[in-house]
């Protein structure tokens, strides 16, 4: 499912404009990993998520074309302002998802809960994990 028009126009727009100026907005980072066919950075606001000490991201449209190229490049780098923050991801499992889908879900289902298909933070284990298959999570590890 393609995201509207006014998450495209206006709220991503926002959310990245204020994260490169360095305000985070609910843990807003853009993401910044290379193409799989070019190799150039391609840039998408992204929402970092920190679970039981480690940090995730989260595709909450699915296969798209940043997990396509995060896969390929095993990796990518975070920008909050002028700060920028490497880092390797590994892919998750589906079934370690739906704990770390129901922290996701918990505060950005009002941003995201659309792609989600009626599935949300109170939703049982079996549920999420129905929907685990759709939804890419990349546990990430930066070097500090």
């Amino acid at each position: 499912m393609k995201p509207g028009w006014f998450t495209v126009q206006v709220l991503n727009r926002a959310v990245a404009w204020m994260t490169r100026r360095g305000i985070s907005v609910w843990g807003s980072r853009v993401l910044a990993v290379r193409g799989r066919k070019t190799g150039e950075w391609r840039r998408t606001p992204v929402n970092l998520m920190t679970f039981e000490g480690d940090q995730y991201l989260v595709a909450p449209r699915g296969h798209v074309q940043w997990t396509h190229n995060m896969r390929a490049a095993g990796g990518g780098e975070l920008h909050l302002g002028r700060q920028v923050t490497p880092f390797s991801a590994v892919e998750v499992g589906d079934d370690e998802k739906p704990a770390l889908l129901r922290a996701y879900l918990k505060p950005w289902k009002a941003e995201v809960g659309v792609f989600f298909g009626g599935v949300g933070p109170d939703s049982t284990d079996e549920e999420l994990r129905a929907a685990a298959p759709k939804h890419p999570v990349f546990r990430i590890t930066t070097a500090v």
